[in-house]
C-alpha cells in the first residue's frame, strides 16, 4: 500500500514536471512571435488521504494552463497602435503634397512669377514678335504646371482610394477570423480550460483590424468577442462579421467614403467618427488636407488666370480686336449635389444650381463651400464656407439669401430650378480651376498690350498735372468710340481749401455729346479720377501735379496706327503681379503662404506620428513585460522544472525499490 502511495505521487509529481516542461519549452518556442502571451502551468496539491496517523499527501495535480494576459495592456497596445497608424497614414500622403508645392525653378510660383514678369517686357517692346511669343511660352509653362499639380492631386486622390480599398479588404479578411475564432473560443471554452493559443491569436487578429480602423471590444461571457466601430456600429459578432466597402461620398463624387454593407444597401459611415486606423488617416487626409490643397492651386490658378483674362480683354490686340479673346482657359465653378437630393420620377435633379465668377478674383476664398436650407430662416437658402471640411463658424464665411441668386466670396450662385427643402450642394468654387488650365492663345498678335483709350493733357494747359496711369476698368467700354473731355475749373469760393475742381463730358465720333456733368466735382491731390461717384467711360486717371483752371485732359480712342508702340494695357497686365489677389497677398506671397500652410501640416503630422508612434512603442513594452517571454527567466525554470523532472523520477525508482524489497520479504 505505502509503495502503491509512494508511486502514484510519483507518477503525479512526473506529470506535472512533464507539463511544466512543455508549457515552458511552448514559451521558448514561441518567444519571437508576436502578441503571444506567456503560459504557465497551474498545479494544485492533491487531497491528502486520511489514516489514523493523520492525512498524508497524495502528490499534485495539473488543473490547467493559462497565460499571462492582462486585458488592460492589451487593450491599451492595440488603442495605441490604432492612433499610430492613423497618423502615420496621414503623414505618408502628406508628404506627396510637397511633391506638389515645389520651391524654387520647378514651382508653380517661380512659373506665376515669370509669365507676370514677361509683362514687364511688353511693355518695353509691345509691338516686337519676339517679345509677344516669350510671354506666350512663359504662360503655357504656367499653365502647364498648374495642370501638372493638378494632376498630381488626382494621383493622391486615386492612391487614397486605392489603399482604402487593399485595406478594406484587408479588414473584412480579418474579421471573417475573428468570426471564425469566436466560434472555436466559445465551443472549447465550455469545457472549462481556457483556449490560450486562440485568445492569443484572437488578441493579434484585433490588434491587427485596429490599426485598419479602431474598434471598441466587448468581451461576452461565452468566450466570443464583439468589435465595434465608428461609435457603435457593428464589425463582429459571435460568430457573425459585418462587410465594409469603399464607395462614391455622397457629397463629392470624386472623393471615397466608407460603408458598412447590409442586406438592401449600404450605410455610409462618419470619417470624424472613426477615432484611429490608417483607414481613418487616409479619410482624414483627403477630406481636409487633400481637399485644402486642391482649393489652395486652385485659388491660385483662378486668380492669375481671372485676372489676366479679365485685364486681356479690356485691351487692344494688334489687329485691333476690342474685347479680345481670352488668354486662359479654366475649369469653370461648379455646383455638386449631394446623391440624396430629390429627384423626379425619372432620377433627374428637381434643383438645378449653377456657380460663375463675378470678376473679382482677389475675392476669391481658397475653399469649397456648403450650400442649404437655412434652419434658422426656412425659406432662404445659406452658403457657409468650408474649411478643412467643416462649415466654418465664422458669421463673415456665410451668407442667407432667398430669390434665385447671390453673389458671395468672389462668386455668383444661381438657381435655374429652386432646390428642394432638404437638398445640399457642395460649392466647387475654385478646386478644380487649374485641371484644365491651357493658353487659347497661339497667335502673338491676339496679345493685347494697347488700352483702348488714351489719356493726353490739353496743349494750352497751364498747370503741372500730368497722367501718370489711366486704367481701363470696364469690358465692354459703356460707349465704345467715345472722347471724354475733363475740364478744370475754379473751385475756391466754394472750397478754399480744394480749390480746383473738374466738369467733364463724353463726346461721339461726330462731336456729338452723348453725357455730360456739369457739376463741379471737386479734385483733391493724390485723388483718382472719376470719383467714386460717377463713371464716365469705364476708365479711371491717376494724376501727378497740380492742374489749374482751364487745363483740359482728353481721353479718346487709341488709334491704329499707335497700337504697336501703345502700352497701356501691359503695364495693366503687369500691375496683376503685384496686385493684392490672394487674401491680401500678391501671388508670390499667397503661393509661398500656401507653401508654409502645407510644410507646417507636414512637419505637424511628423511630430504627431513620432510622438504615437512611441506611445504605441511603449505599450507593446509595458504588455510585453507583463505578458511576453523572458528567455533567461525560461532558461532557469527550465533548469528547475528538469530538476523536478528528474526528482520524481528518482522517487518511482524508490518506490520501485521498495515494492520489490517487499515482494522478496514475503517471498513471492
Amino acid at each position: 500500500m505505502a509503495a502503491s502511495s509512494l508511486m502514484n505521487i510519483g507518477v503525479k509529481a512526473l506529470t506535472a514536471s512533464y507539463a511544466a516542461l512543455q508549457a515552458t519549452g511552448h514559451n521558448i518556442a514561441n518567444a519571437n512571435v508576436a502578441g503571444y502571451s506567456r503560459q504557465q502551468v497551474g498545479l494544485v496539491t492533491s487531497t491528502g488521504q486520511f489514516t489514523g496517523s493523520g492525512f498524508f499527501g497524495q502528490g499534485v495535480d495539473v488543473q490547467t494552463v493559462t497565460r499571462a494576459h492582462n486585458q488592460f495592456l492589451t487593450g491599451e497596445s492595440a488603442r495605441a497602435a490604432s492612433l499610430a497608424a492613423m497618423d502615420g497614414a496621414r503623414l505618408g500622403q502628406l508628404r506627396g503634397l510637397e511633391n506638389v508645392f515645389k520651391t524654387g525653378e520647378m514651382g508653380l510660383g517661380q512659373a506665376v512669377g515669370s509669365f507676370l514678369n514677361s509683362f514687364g517686357d511688353l511693355t518695353s517692346q509691345p509691338g516686337d514678335a519676339a517679345t509677344r511669343q516669350v510671354v506666350l511660352a512663359r504662360a503655357a509653362d504656367m499653365a502647364g504646371r498648374f495642370s501638372e499639380a493638378a494632376g498630381a492631386l488626382d494621383t493622391l486622390q486615386s492612391d487614397v482610394t486605392s489603399s482604402l480599398s487593399s485595406n478594406v479588404t484587408m479588414v473584412n479578411a480579418l474579421a471573417r477570423s475573428v468570426a471564425q475564432l469566436n466560434q472555436k473560443i466559445a465551443a472549447v471554452q465550455s469545457s472549462g480550460q481556457p483556449p490560450n493559443d486562440l485568445l492569443d491569436e484572437r488578441d493579434r487578429l484585433i490588434k491587427q483590424i485596429g490599426e485598419q480602423v479602431q474598434v471598441t471590444r466587448i468581451d461576452a461571457a461565452d468566450g466570443t468577442t464583439g468589435l465595434f466601430i465608428a461609435g457603435g456600429q457593428l464589425l463582429v459578432l459571435g460568430g457573425q462579421s459585418a462587410t465594409l466597402v469603399v464607395q462614391r461620398d455622397r457629397t463629392d463624387p470624386l472623393r471615397s467614403a466608407l460603408g458598412v454593407k447590409s442586406q438592401n444597401d449600404v450605410l455610409l459611415l462618419d470619417a470624424n467618427s472613426l477615432a484611429g486606423g490608417a483607414i481613418a488617416g487616409l479619410l482624414r487626409f483627403q477630406n481636409a488636407e487633400l481637399v485644402d490643397a486642391r482649393a489652395l492651386v486652385g485659388r491660385l490658378a483662378a486668380s492669375v488666370g481671372t485676372a489676366v483674362n479679365q485685364q486681356q480683354q479690356r485691351g487692344l490686340n494688334l489687329l485691333g480686336s476690342n474685347p479680345t479673346p481670352a488668354l486662359f482657359s479654366l475649369t469653370a465653378p461648379k455646383a455638386v449635389a449631394n446623391a440624396s437630393n430629390a429627384t423626379d420620377a425619372n432620377g433627374s435633379l428637381l434643383g438645378q444650381v449653377s456657380l460663375a465668377y463675378t470678376g473679382d478674383a482677389s475675392a476669391l476664398r481658397a475653399s469649397d463651400y456648403d450650400l442649404r436650407e437655412d434652419a434658422a430662416n426656412p425659406g432662404q437658402w445659406k452658403i457657409t464656407r468650408l474649411i478643412s471640411g467643416q462649415l466654418s463658424q465664422d458669421p463673415a464665411d456665410s451668407l442667407s439669401f432667398s430669390g434665385s441668386s447671390a453673389n458671395f466670396q468672389g462668386v455668383q450662385v444661381s438657381f435655374s430650378a429652386t432646390p428642394q427643402p432638404g437638398d445640399r450642394y457642395l460649392l466647387k468654387t475654385v478646386s478644380e480651376a487649374a485641371n484644365s488650365m491651357r493658353v487659347l492663345l497661339t497667335d502673338p498678335r491676339d496679345l493685347a498690350a494697347a488700352s483702348p483709350l488714351t489719356a493726353s493733357t490739353g496743349s494750352a494747359n497751364t498747370g503741372t498735372a500730368a497722367v501718370t496711369e489711366a486704367v481701363v476698368l470696364a469690358n465692354p467700354l459703356p460707349y465704345p468710340g467715345a472722347t471724354a473731355r475733363i475740364t478744370f475749373v475754379d473751385n475756391s469760393a466754394a472750397d478754399p481749401a480744394n480749390p480746383v475742381a473738374y466738369t467733364f463730358e463724353l463726346l461721339d465720333a461726330t462731336g456729338s455729346v452723348l453725357l455730360s456733368d456739369p457739376t463741379p466735382r471737386t479734385w483733391r491731390a493724390g485723388q483718382g479720377i472719376p470719383d467714386s461717384a460717377v463713371d464716365i467711360n469705364g476708365f479711371g486717371l491717376t494724376l501727378s501735379g497740380v492742374p489749374k483752371p482751364g487745363d483740359t485732359i482728353s481721353v479718346a480712342p487709341t488709334l491704329a496706327s499707335a497700337l504697336n508702340s501703345n502700352n497701356g494695357n501691359a503695364r495693366a497686365l503687369l500691375a496683376v503681379r503685384d496686385a493684392a489677389l490672394v487674401d491680401g497677398q500678391t501671388l508670390g506671397e499667397g503661393y509661398a503662404q500656401a507653401m508654409a500652410d502645407i510644410g507646417s501640416r507636414v512637419q505637424t503630422a511628423r511630430s504627431a506620428s513620432g510622438i504615437s508612434a512611441a506611445v504605441s512603442a511603449q505599450a507593446d513594452s509595458a504588455r510585453g513585460a507583463d505578458a511576453g517571454v523572458n528567455l533567461d527567466e525560461e532558461a532557469a525554470r527550465l533548469i528547475q522544472y528538469q530538476q523536478t523532472y528528474q526528482a520524481a523520477a528518482k522517487m518511482l525508482q524508490v518506490a520501485q525499490a521498495l515494492f520489490d524489497t517487499l515482494l522478496q520479504t514475503t517471498g513471492r
